[in-house]
């Protein structure tokens, strides 16, 4: 990978979850000066937001390569979003799919919200690149994860704001197997034991028992998609070969 550190500074968004650590260790890498953002829009698995500083903490204090590139942090309040949304991740109901085949963990306008926030933030912060973990590869069918969405938000961000930014989606086109693979690259052993205990990624908000693969329930589609693609990553498969090889139906995750 090319690791040239770029004078320029990065915001990712950084839920506290496997995606967005693997996304904060990769801007890390590349930019000299790499801040962070999250949102509390009222998830059911908020839990994931008391993970973020623990994990700032532990990249500033454990990898000195990149401790003095790590910046300030920012929250943002977007409870509306919880308010207006009927959705599995913001209500106590089941996980399940409505009649189109879209998962109701879907928050419409959610990424969408979330980027123009970024935007906003970079824009005051003198910040050009906009990292977020959306990926198209293994994602539920989510449209706003999709690469043309983003690209067209890019757009549509530099024209409202008269700014070059640029989204930078690193994990897009992988799996949650490379995903692992790349955390590994970036941070070796370290990082990926960093993120198996402490991210979060269950749906329900469920942290009593750590898996190998981390903490969850490990029934709900989050916990699915990260304990398959852990699995492959320790077999240097991929997702699909590794359900292939299981029977198991290929389908899109968390």
């Amino acid at each position: 990978m090319n690791r040239t550190v770029a004078q320029n500074g990065a915001l990712v968004l950084f839920s506290g979850g496997q995606d967005s650590a693997t996304c904060l260790a990769w801007a890390l890498e590349r930019y000299s000066r790499v801040e962070t953002l999250g949102f509390d829009y009222g998830q059911r698995h908020r839990i994931e937001l008391d993970c973020r500083a623990g994990l700032r903490e532990n990249l500033r204090d454990n990898f000195p390569q990149w401790s003095g590139r790590l910046g300030e942090d920012h929250l943002v309040d977007l409870s509306v979003l919880g308010a207006i949304s009927d959705t599995a991740m913001t209500r106590e109901i089941a996980i399940e799919a409505d009649a189109q085949g879209l998962p109701n963990t879907f928050v419409p306008g959610r990424n969408l919200m979330f980027l123009t926030f970024a935007a906003a933030i970079a824009y005051r912060r003198g910040l050009q690149v906009i990292v977020g973990g959306m990926c198209e590869t293994d994602f539920s069918g989510y449209p706003d994860c999709r690469d043309d969405t983003i690209k067209a938000l890019q757009v549509a961000l530099n024209l409202g704001m008269d700014r070059r930014f640029l989204l930078a989606t690193p994990l897009m086109w992988i799996d949650k197997a490379d995903t692992w693979r790349l955390a590994q690259d970036l941070g070796g052993d370290a990082l990926v034991d960093l993120i198996r205990a402490g991210t979060h990624t269950c749906y329900l908000g469920e942290r009593g028992t750590l898996h190998d693969w981390g903490y969850g329930c490990g029934n709900c589609p989050a916990c699915v998609l990260r304990r398959r693609g852990y699995q492959a990553y320790l077999a240097g498969q991929s997702v699909a070969e590794l359900m292939a090889a299981d029977g198991a139906d290929v389908g899109g995750g968390a």
